[in-house]
């Protein structure tokens, strides 16, 4: 079988869903690194990969996969089918709502070519990264929680079991932290996703400096 490469940046939210989704489908695969720092998803070698110069890019099944949504549902439909989005259509939509509340409207606010021209406009960058950070997840976080109020969340998003909403909302809610986001106002969010950090597939998928432990 063809190598599994996983062209991925470690603290990248997109990447970390994508790891998780392989960890739960047992798929092994190497990683090999693109530093958002260096700018080294705008380089060539990576540009050949992925011409939208972001991360992550799966490397399988002799394609190049881009867009970690998109993936993850390739890895659901090439794999085993019904893990990550239910049968049911109405229960497929919510579970997709629930991943695009976060992956598609706080998380492109709150990546690294908006933050980066943020804090290049700002005579004080740092602060204002910062600012920005806990300005927008606040409210996407806040939509989040009124969502799972519905009597199909479960000790997961939906049901009894994580999908892909789960797999969206544990790297947001590392990255609400590491930004120092107020958490407590989400009881049944972070409900879900310490529940989540518990499995395997989401603790062996937390961000890890290259060489160093989960942070």
């Amino acid at each position: 079988m063809p190598e599994v490469i996983l062209y991925e940046y470690w603290r990248s939210s997109a990447s970390y869903r994508v790891r998780i989704a392989l960890n739960m489908l047992n798929i092994g695969y190497q990683t090999v690194a693109v530093d958002l720092l260096k700018g080294e998803q705008k380089l060539a070698p990576h540009l050949a990969r992925n011409p939208q110069g972001l991360v992550p890019t799966l490397a399988i099944d002799g394609l190049m996969l881009a867009q970690s949504l998109a993936i993850v549902e390739y890895l659901e439909e090439t794999r085993r089918p019904g893990i990550f989005l239910p049968e049911d259509p109405v229960d497929r939509r919510r579970v997709r709502a629930l991943a695009h509340a976060v992956a598609v409207d706080i998380h492109p606010i709150c990546n690294i070519g908006v933050v980066g021209e943020v804090m290049r406009r700002s005579q004080t960058p740092e602060a204002a990264r910062r600012s920005w950070m806990q300005t927008f997840m606040a409210p996407g976080l806040e939509a989040v929680e009124r969502l799972l109020d519905d009597p199909a969340t479960g000790p997961f998003c939906h049901g009894d079991r994580p999908g892909l909403a789960d797999i969206c909302l544990v790297p947001q809610v590392y990255n609400a932290e590491r930004w120092e986001v107020e958490l407590a106002p989400y009881p049944r969010l972070m409900r879900i996703v310490g529940k989540c950090r518990a499995i395997s597939a989401f603790e062996r998928a937390a961000p890890r400096a290259p060489g160093g432990p989960a942070n």
